[in-house]
């Protein structure tokens, strides 16, 4: 979390910030996202933020036209939510790719894109709608903590998964919840809705809510843990 807890409202973001789409990804505050990065306009961006503000905004794109994981055209439509988060580990490889984490700060709103020369997005962003993500830790006293562990043994289980559960157990419920929606394997939809979801206790239930659907859908015991 090193250096996120500068970022305390949202003027403390900056407004205009580089877009990276990819598809089926999210990011949420206080969340990590690790990156394989390889194209070189994806390259360019990186080396530019790392010099400045080191706040990427990442975003789905909104249509499934292009096949690919991160549309090549600039003009290709995007969500209107994202999530800004901050670099946070970096990597130079020997073979010119960059291996870096960025950790979630807040979500956004696109209010406008701005066309540009670069190889890569840019656009005005605002935060205001959600402001509370600046908070941490807000809302973990209304999660179902029990239930949400109780859908999570299940499903590790039924996919012969294992956990480190002592760690799961001390991870605050804000982080445990964030983390678990970046790194579950739903599609595009499924994830745009826990990213928009509007606290998280509603992100939560989402998150259950997925989980039992697969695990009825697969033979598992999802429709006995409310």
């Amino acid at each position: 979390m090193a250096r996120i807890d500068r970022y305390r409202r949202p003027s403390d973001l900056p407004p205009r910030i580089p877009l990276f789409p990819l598809r089926g990804a999210i990011l949420l505050p206080r969340a990590t996202l690790p990156l394989n990065v390889f194209e070189p306009r994806y390259l360019a961006m990186v080396d530019d933020v790392m010099s400045g503000s080191r706040v990427i905004g990442i975003v789905q794109p909104s249509t499934t036209d292009d096949a690919g994981e991160s549309p090549e055209n600039k003009d290709a439509a995007l969500r209107q939510v994202g999530c800004a988060g901050r670099v946070t580990a970096y990597q130079e490889l020997d073979d010119g790719r960059l291996l870096i984490t960025i950790t979630g700060v807040a979500r956004y709103s696109i209010v406008d894109e701005a066309v540009t020369a670069g190889p890569y997005r840019v656009a005005t962003v605002s935060y205001d709608r959600f402001a509370s993500d600046f908070d941490i830790g807000r809302g973990e006293e209304q999660v179902d903590r029990t239930n949400l562990v109780r859908v999570l043994r299940a499903y590790l289980e039924q996919n012969r998964l294992k956990a480190d559960w002592t760690a799961i157990e001390r991870a605050p419920s804000e982080y445990l919840i964030n983390a678990l929606c970046v790194m579950s394997p739903y599609g595009p939809e499924e994830k745009q809705a826990l990213l928009e979801a509007e606290d998280l206790k509603r992100r939560a239930e989402v998150l259950i809510a997925l989980a039992e659907m697969e695990l009825a859908s697969t033979g598992g015991p999802g429709g006995t843990l409310q």
